[in-house]
């Protein structure tokens, strides 16, 4: 993907640059051809209607450049997708991205882009804001940030309910991608899976407490003991015992990074 992403980077910034002068000078030939033509100056108005012509030949020639870039990565970017959702509890699920054709086309192009999903093999593909729950978003979310890592130039990533309805392999996977997403940028993760956060090179606490009339939420920086009792805690509950806590202090060296 760093190769075709990477190139798709560039070359799409720069067809976006160059479609755009092209959409505005057609735009300005429109309006200035219809001030001439009520002005009566017919030789004029023949000139700005055959550089409009022009404009709207370049705009179209660069758009389809750009529509071929995009099918080409859209579809190798959801072959990727799909095949890292079968990793994070969603086997036989499918991520695709459709183009829709715009008419009339806008300043982005000849169409507009739409991730489309199905979690389940028997479920028909739908737009992914409608059809993924927050678990599953959070999880497809995550291996599109995986698949694009090296391209992307987001500098923190807060993943939510991404450890929703898993356990066991799957929260240890879920773990190890947002550690390796953790190699090129500052990953925050809300979990309560010993097993996903056993991969963070740092934790943190977060309690809420409160009465009738107020609430209050704080955070704590846990070191290096504290870190310990806390993941005991996610793998016990209040039954923490010697085992327990050797357990916990095995799991954070096995998932340290190396």
């Amino acid at each position: 993907m760093s190769e075709l992403g990477g190139g798709l980077v560039a070359f799409g910034r720069q067809l976006l640059g160059q479609r755009t002068v092209a959409r505005l000078r057609l735009r300005r030939f429109t309006r200035e051809l219809v001030g001439i033509r009520g002005g009566g100056k017919r030789g004029q108005a023949d000139q700005l209607a055959r550089e409009a012509t022009q404009a709207q030949a370049s705009y179209r020639a660069l758009s389809e450049q750009l529509s071929a870039k995009r099918d080409e990565a859209a579809t190798e970017l959801g072959h990727r997708v799909t095949a890292a959702m079968q990793e994070l509890a969603m086997a036989g699920g499918r991520l695709e991205i459709a183009l829709l054709p715009l008419d009339p086309p806008g300043s982005h192009g000849l169409e507009s882009v739409e991730f489309q999903v199905a979690s389940h093999p028997s479920q028909p593909l739908g737009p992914l804001a409608r059809v993924a729950s927050g678990g599953e978003l959070s999880r497809i979310a995550l291996a599109i940030q995986v698949v694009t890592s090296e391209v992307g130039n987001v500098p923190t990533l807060i993943f939510d309910e991404v450890d929703a309805g898993i356990g066991g392999t799957v929260a240890a996977t879920v773990g190890r991608l947002l550690q390796t997403l953790g190699v090129r940028r500052q990953v925050l993760c809300v979990t309560h899976l010993p097993q996903v956060a056993a991969f963070a090179d740092a934790h943190f606490r977060v309690v809420k407490e409160g009465d009738e009339a107020t609430v209050r939420t704080s955070v704590d920086s846990l070191g290096a003991a504290d870190r310990i009792e806390e993941m005991a805690r996610m793998l016990a509950g209040s039954a923490i015992t010697a085992k327990t806590r050797a357990h916990a202090k095995e799991l954070l060296a096995q998932h340290r990074r190396k």
